[in-house]
């Protein structure tokens, strides 16, 4: 046998081998990732389902603020016969009044009709019914009431914003003696409103906060993070005096109102869910 079929032989042999390696590294590479993949999709059950050890406690913030802000509604209302004359006696008082609060430093902007409004207005008489005592036994049937047209009744609100509360009183007045018919609806509020709340909410929660780290110590366990969290946010007005009337105050001479403005009290309310260990 001479040297080229040997080496022809052999090359028969090594290629087999070599392809069959190369299959077995391949198995092993995909095997390999495979197994991977199963350790990974192991690590991963369990995840999003809800703790079941866990603690709930509640905080409460609170936050004191001297009101700012007055808003109240003044309503300017007339009878006439016919509806231009009702509307002309409405507008000129109404713009009296805003002249009025625009001189006393009430910004136009904060001044703002609410509500207009044209009613018809009517009387109402029954006509009488005929006699019935000849004693026939007849049925009557009384005639329908009457109804007469007399006139137009026209109404303006006006919704009032004054920042300086210290004036509220002396503007109550003032518009009282300018012929409205009603001032009504007087609140108070405060202007920086969001602050104040993101206090309370801070206080909340470092409130909710202690109280877990301490049931946690009490318990024996540590917390691991926060499961859940809810709040209920809400202003709420300590001991409010405020002036506010339906009834004509149309007096000249009438004195001003002392407004006492009492205090806001902004409260936030939270629940807060902590899974332990």
């Amino acid at each position: 046998m001479d040297e080229r079929t040997v080496q022809d032989i052999i090359k028969a042999t090594h290629w087999p081998r070599v392809m069959a390696a190369a299959a077995l590294a391949m198995l092993a590479v995909f095997l390999f990732v495979l197994t991977i993949s199963a350790i990974k999709g192991i690590s991963y059950i369990g995840t999003g389902i809800s703790p079941t050890d866990t603690i709930q406690v509640e905080g409460e913030g609170q936050v004191v603020a001297v009101p700012d802000t007055a808003t109240f509604s003044v309503t300017l209302q007339n009878t006439a016969s016919d509806v231009q004359t009702a509307q002309t006696k409405t507008t000129t008082q109404a713009n009296a009044v805003v002249n009025y609060l625009v001189g006393q430093g009430v910004a136009s902007s904060s001044i703002q009709t609410t509500d207009y409004e044209i009613n018809p207005q009517y009387s109402y008489s029954q006509a009488a019914c005929p006699d019935v005592a000849n004693g026939s036994g007849a049925v009557v049937y009384c005639p329908p009431g009457r109804q007469t047209l007399t006139g137009y009744q026209v109404s303006e609100t006006l919704s009032v914003q004054v920042t300086d509360t210290s004036k509220a009183g002396t503007l109550l007045a003032g518009v009282g003696s300018l012929g409205a018919q009603s001032v009504s609806g007087l609140s108070f509020t405060v202007s920086n409103q969001d602050a104040l709340m993101e206090q309370a909410q801070q206080k909340a929660i470092a409130e909710a906060q202690t109280k877990a780290q301490a049931l946690a110590k009490s318990l024996g366990v540590r917390i691991v993070g926060v499961v859940s969290f809810n709040e209920n946010n809400n202003t709420g007005i300590v001991e409010p005096m405020a002036f506010a009337t339906n009834a004509s105050v149309g007096a000249a001479s009438a004195p001003a109102p002392e407004i006492q403005t009492g205090q806001n009290v902004i409260k936030d309310d939270v629940t807060v869910t902590y899974e332990i260990q």
